[in-house]
């Protein structure tokens, strides 16, 4: 009887063991093409949320523990995350007051990030860093300057950030600048001063283009509240620029509420329009209130490729159009001639 009984608990525990989830040979794929080739994000405000919840100092947070944010390193490692640009960004009150110092602090902070954990991160200032760093397993760290307030009106700034690795410049944030319009214009709350850019402006574009610094459109005017029209997005193919897809449930959806899904029916649009060859990530994570369901965190990118490869097909001989957005922006620098 005592053997029965224990057959009987044995047969038990083995039957409530949970059934392992169904294999999704889509996301094996994906995580396939992500150890193949370096997913790169555009854009990523943690070094924001490192400024206002713990002043800028590492030494009181661990970002292997981290828990109440989109970006930590496990997440990041769960998300086969292989080059991110951090974005530096200070608010548009500092203009006309201590922007560029607080810019500095910003990029010294992503700096320390990367110096604090040198197994997870390293520091990347051109598309040879990002393979190099993609062969060791480490991500990729560049910086990205969020707002053309943050270099008050000076050629001189602007050089001396990209000779501390800074390799894109929004050109506005939410508000103008001296030589900029921002988004706001197309909107009853803010007035052109510009008509897009002054004569100065024309010469921060002309100065980023010599020393290969990238120009993110991010924030300007265009009547479009933040979504690329049609038209541009072809400008943008001719350009031989990119597009990165923002995960802000407001501007995937224009309400409180997306999902994974709603983000997927952005790539597939830019994709009919201007073709797979300018699509990019850049999901704005710690820098929006609101994301999307299926897309919580950076540990998620894997389900959205999965879902851009189910959406694109499969072939034997062909890669199908979303493998290629993988590594569309590391090919576009490459093609900048970044230094």
């Amino acid at each position: 009887m005592a053997d029965m009984l224990r057959c009987l608990a044995l047969l038990v525990a083995f039957c409530s063991v949970p059934p392992r989830a169904a294999a999704d040979p889509l996301r094996d794929r994906a995580l396939e093409l992500m150890a193949e080739t370096p997913l790169i994000d555009g854009h990523n405000d943690l070094p924001w949320q490192m400024k206002t919840l713990f002043n800028n100092q590492l030494n009181t947070v661990d970002l292997n523990t981290l828990a109440n944010t989109h970006t930590n390193i496990p997440k990041i490692r769960e998300g086969r995350l292989a080059g991110q640009f951090w974005a530096a960004y200070v608010p548009c009150g500092t203009q006309y007051k201590d922007a560029v110092r607080q810019t500095l602090d910003q990029i010294d902070l992503i700096h320390r990030m990367c110096q604090k954990y040198p197994e997870s991160f390293m520091f990347a200032s051109s598309s040879q860093d990002i393979v190099e760093a993609f062969k060791q397993n480490r991500t990729a760290s560049l910086i990205g300057v969020e707002g053309g307030h943050s270099i008050d009106s000076s050629l001189g700034t602007l050089r001396t950030m990209y000779q501390l690795g800074v390799r894109y410049l929004t050109l506005t944030h939410s508000c103008n600048t001296p030589w900029a319009d921002n988004w706001l214009v197309d909107t009853p709350s803010e007035s052109p001063e510009h008509n897009g850019l002054s004569d100065f402006g024309l010469q921060v574009i002309q100065e980023m283009n010599r020393i290969g610094m990238m120009v993110d459109l991010a924030h300007v005017s265009e009547k479009h509240k933040r979504n690329v029209p049609d038209r541009i997005l072809k400008k943008v193919r001719d350009k031989k620029g990119i597009v990165m897809v923002n995960f802000y449930n407001d501007y995937v959806t224009c309400s409180e509420t997306a999902n994974l899904s709603q983000v997927a029916d952005h790539f597939d649009h830019i994709k009919n329009v201007a073709g797979p060859s300018v699509i990019g990530f850049g999901g704005d994570y710690d820098g929006v209130t609101r994301v999307p369901q299926g897309l919580e965190d950076v540990s998620k990118y894997p389900d959205l490729v999965a879902e851009l490869l189910r959406r694109g097909g499969m072939t034997v001989k062909l890669k199908p159009p979303w493998e290629r957005t993988c590594s569309g922006s590391l090919e576009r620098w490459k093609r900048c001639g970044t230094r």
